[in-house]
């Protein structure tokens, strides 16, 4: 299966990629870590991109575009791919589609993980990271890990420490709803290029509120 996955920050989206890959055995690639990758490695594409990320620039659809089709017809990826984090608005969706059908690379379906945006803001907002152990998860807005209580104050719900932080950019709002807006625009934005998917594949629409595990069963029994 050839997928992309969709879903605002806040959504767990990165946690529900990492269930798919686990399951099904297939690569989650996301872009970032291509475009790492190539500038580390010194490709062409990679020197190409480093000039506009160097000057803070966007790389161009011309450069990133090339260097997911040269991913996704790695060896690993013979059985199927999930593509996280591209495309991003409705141009993207548009070049990206017309670059796999000259490659003639199947796209299955299109995973997007739905989410009410006040909730996905809360979400990020209410990320607490323990002090013993980052990878604890703990969040005031998810009742399912929410920090537990300890003489009215909030501890780790899994090994009881007692300094629980906010990450700075957890807490910019301003930052928040930037990419926010992006995310959750049906004209040019993300959600823009999920409806333009939806007319060439199936969209498997996830409801992204309840828990993880509940997300993660719904989401699998679309996918078998």
């Amino acid at each position: 299966m050839n997928i992309l996955i969709f879903g605002p920050n806040g959504s767990g989206k990165g946690t529900q990629g990492a269930v798919v890959q686990k399951r099904f055995g297939m690569p989650h690639i996301e872009t970032g870590v291509i475009f790492r990758e190539n500038i580390k490695n010194g490709t062409e594409l990679g020197k190409q991109a480093k000039e506009f990320i160097d000057k803070g620039e966007l790389v161009p659809d011309k450069i990133t575009i090339p260097m997911i089709l040269s991913r996704i017809k790695a060896p690993d990826c013979q059985n199927g791919w999930l593509l996280d984090g591209f495309p991003r608005n409705l141009a993207q969706a548009e070049a990206l589609w017309i670059a796999l059908q000259k490659e003639n690379i199947k796209l299955d379906y299109v995973i997007e993980i739905v989410l009410d945006r006040e909730i996905a803001k809360k979400r990020i907002m209410g990320r607490r990271l323990c002090a013993t152990d980052n990878n604890h998860p703990n969040n005031i807005y998810i009742d399912a890990i929410k920090p537990a209580d300890k003489n009215g104050k909030n501890v780790c719900r899994v090994c009881g420490c007692e300094q629980l932080a906010t990450r700075a950019d957890d807490q910019d709002e301003a930052a928040i709803d930037k990419r926010h807006n992006i995310y959750y625009d049906t004209n040019t934005g993300t959600l823009a290029a999920v409806n333009f998917f939806r007319k060439l594949v199936k969209v498997l629409d996830v409801d992204g509120t309840p828990g993880v595990k509940e997300v993660s069963e719904a989401l699998e029994k679309k996918l078998i």
